[in-house]
C-alpha cells in the first residue's frame, strides 16, 4: 500500500523535501495540490529527509499538500507509433495526440558494457561535404557540434536530419526558443523526414527540470531502437542549456560548487549521457551529435571543456561555415580508407592548399606584395569556401570529391598539388 505523507517541510524553487521511509533515489511521486496532481521525483536522499524535483515547478504547492510515493523510477513509452510524434521533457504529447503507455522502459540507465561493443566502421552519410569529405561521421560515434550563439547549428542538425543515411533520427531539445521549436518541426514536416523522426522538446518557457530529462528520454528511447536493429542518430541542441539546468537544480540543493558554479559532478553527468553511443553486435547502433554552445567563444568554458574529455573529436562552427582547423573526427580513418582511394590524399591536400590561403590572406591584409602562387591560392580559398564549406552545398561525397579536383583544376598545376601522381592521372578532370 502506498503510503501518502501531508507535511512538506520546505519548498525551494523546483524541490520539494519530505520525510519519508522506504524510498529509492529516482522513484516518481505525485503530489496532489488543489485538484491538480503533478509528477515529481526523488534526486536526493539523506536518512529519512527526502528531495523531489517537481517536473511542472512548484509554484503553487503549499506545505500541506500531499505526496505519494509512486515505487517506480521514470519511464517512457516505446514502439513504432512514437514515430513522427513530438513530445515535451516529460514525455507527455506536445503535438496533441494520443498519450502513449505502451511498453514502457525505464530512463537514465546504465551504458552499454564496452565488451558488448564493436569498433566502429560505417559512415553516415550526411550530404554535407566539410562533414562527409573532411571528418566523416562514423556509426556510433559522440561528437559535439562547438559554436557560438547566432551560429546556424539548429539549421545544420535540421539538414543533418533530414538527409542522413540512418533509420531513425531522434531530435531532443533543450531550451529551445519557441521559434526554433516550429523550425524544427516545419522543416522536419515539410520534407517527409518527420515520419521517422521522434521529438524530445524543452522551450525555454517550460520548466527548468524537464531540461534534464531531455538527454535520458531520447536516449533510452534510442537503445531499445538499436536494441531492434535499427540505426539510431540521436541530435542534442543545446547541451550547454542542459548543464546549465544542471547547475540551477545544484544550487538550489545547496551543494557546493565548483568552477564557475557548475555541479562537481558536471563531467559525469555528461559522461553518463555521451557514452550511450553505441555499435551493438548483431544489431543496431547509437551514434550522438551534441550542440555545446560556448559562452564569449571560450573553449575553457567548463561546458566544452568537459565535453572535448568525453567525446571523439568535434566539429567547429564559426561564421556559417564547419571549420577545417580544429573539427576533428577522430574515427574518420576507420572509414575513409573505405570510400574512395583519392579520398583521404585529396582531403589531406587540400587541407594543405586552404591553410596556404589563409596565409596569403593575411600577407594581403597587410599590404604585402603578391606573388603569382598568392593569387592562385585566394582563387582556390574563395572557390573552397563557396563551392565546399557553404552549409548550403548537398552532394554525395562522390560527388564532393569529384568537385574538388574540379576546384583544383582550376586553379593549379597537377605537379603543385603535391598529390601522387597515379591520383593525378586517374582523377585529374580532361580539359577540352
Amino acid at each position: 500500500m502506498q503510503k501518502v505523507y501531508t507535511k512538506i517541510e520546505s519548498i525551494v524553487g523546483n524541490v520539494i523535501t519530505v520525510r519519508a521511509s522506504g524510498v529509492k533515489n529516482g522513484d516518481l511521486a505525485e503530489i496532489t495540490s488543489g485538484g491538480r496532481t503533478s509528477l515529481a521525483n526523488v534526486i536526493k536522499l539523506d536518512h529519512d529527509k527526502v528531495s523531489l524535483q517537481v517536473f511542472s515547478g512548484a509554484q503553487g504547492i503549499s506545505t500541506g499538500d500531499s505526496v505519494r510515493f509512486l515505487g517506480v523510477p521514470m519511464k517512457v513509452s516505446y514502439s513504432e507509433n512514437l514515430l513522427g510524434r513530438i513530445f515535451n521533457g516529460a514525455g507527455e504529447p506536445r503535438d496533441n495526440g494520443p498519450v502513449l503507455d505502451e511498453n514502457l522502459i525505464e530512463i537514465g540507465g546504465p551504458s552499454v558494457n564496452p565488451s558488448k561493443r564493436i569498433m566502429p566502421k560505417n559512415m553516415i552519410r550526411t550530404g554535407i561535404p566539410m562533414i562527409d569529405m573532411f571528418n566523416t561521421l562514423v556509426e556510433s560515434q559522440k561528437l559535439p557540434i562547438f559554436s557560438v550563439s547566432g551560429e546556424p547549428y539548429n539549421q545544420l542538425l535540421a539538414r543533418i536530419a533530414m538527409q542522413a543515411e540512418v533509420d531513425i533520427i531522434i531530435l531532443g531539445g533543450m531550451g529551445l526558443k519557441y521559434d526554433d521549436y516550429l523550425y524544427f518541426r516545419e522543416t522536419l514536416e515539410k520534407s517527409g523526414a518527420l515520419s521517422r523522426t521522434i521529438m524530445f522538446v524543452h522551450t525555454a518557457s517550460d520548466p527548468t527540470v524537464e531540461c534534464t530529462l531531455v538527454p535520458d528520454l531520447s536516449l533510452a528511447v534510442a537503445e531499445r531502437f538499436a536494441l531492434d536493429g535499427k540505426k539510431v542518430l540521436v541530435l542534442l541542441t543545446d547541451m550547454t542549456n542542459f548543464c546549465d539546468a544542471l547547475k540551477e537544480t545544484a544550487i538550489t540543493m545547496e551543494q557546493v560548487p565548483s568552477n564557475r558554479g557548475y555541479p562537481g559532478d558536471l563531467y559525469s553527468s555528461l559522461a553518463s549521457r555521451y557514452e550511450k553511443a553505441v555499435d551493438f553486435e548483431g544489431a543496431g547502433s547509437v551514434t550522438i551529435l551534441g550542440v555545446t554552445t560556448m559562452p564569449g567563444d571560450d573553449v575553457t568554458h567548463p561546458v566544452p571543456d568537459n565535453t572535448g574529455y568525453i567525446t571523439e573529436g568535434q566539429y567547429y562552427l564559426k561564421n556559417g561555415h564547419i571549420e577545417p582547423f580544429g573539427s576533428l573526427s577522430r574515427l574518420k580513418q576507420n572509414v575513409n580508407k573505405d570510400t574512395r582511394d583519392d579520398h583521404r590524399a585529396l582531403m589531406d591536400g587540400m587541407i594543405k592548399l586552404y591553410s596556404s590561403y589563409k596565409d596569403a590572406l593575411e600577407k594581403k591584409s597587410m599590404g604585402f606584395m603578391m606573388s603569382d602562387w598568392d593569387e592562385k591560392l585566394l582563387k582556390y580559398g574563395q572557390m573552397f569556401e563557396s563551392k565546399l564549406m557553404d552549409l548550403s552545398v548537398n552532394i554525395p561525397l562522390e560527388s564532393a570529391l569529384d568537385l574538388g579536383w574540379e576546384i583544383l583544376a582550376d586553379c593549379f598545376e597537377p605537379n603543385e598539388t603535391l598529390l601522387k601522381t597515379e591520383l593525378i592521372e586517374k582523377y585529374w578532370p580532361k580539359r577540352k
